[in-house]
């Protein structure tokens, strides 16, 4: 989560809503984004779907077996399904999302049976400075 952290802050210093994501595999780093919707003009930008795309082209497969991931937001829905299509193993969260969390707190899209594969997931990770990150950000913003 610490590398996620990193990049979060790579992400606000572009402007972008500070979230970011780590892909591994043991203690193999597969895959890293961070948020990057402004800076590509592209609505799937997201952390996850960058990190996932690094670590497809990284492994040479699409299919992301045995992976885990480390994000400091709780996906949204689309990047819950992304996960699920990637058959990524393990999700890990920093920050809960009360307005698009897919991950347990609006949706658990992760945990659905009525899917053909489901991620375990744990949120809080690293809570703290998952919030204050994207709290200071924020607070940034409202006062430019």
């Amino acid at each position: 989560m610490k590398k996620a952290l990193d990049l979060a802050r790579e992400a606000a210093i572009l402007g972008e809503v500070p979230v970011g994501a780590v892909i591994f595999r043991g203690d193999t780093l597969l895959g890293e984004g961070c948020n990057r919707k402004e800076t590509d003009c592209d609505p799937s930008a997201h952390a996850e779907i960058v990190a996932m795309r690094d670590a497809a082209r990284n492994s040479g497969w699409w299919a992301l077996d045995g992976c885990d991931i480390a994000v400091t937001l709780e996906p949204c829905p689309m990047c819950a399904g992304a996960l699920l299509q990637a058959r990524i193993r393990s999700v890990y969260f920093g920050a809960s999302d009360p307005k698009w969390g897919a991950c347990g707190t609006l949706y658990d899209i992760p945990s659905d049976p009525r899917f053909n594969h489901r991620c375990k997931v744990t949120g809080g990770v690293l809570e703290g400075e998952c919030v204050t990150i994207l709290r200071e950000f924020f607070q940034a913003r409202r006062k430019a």
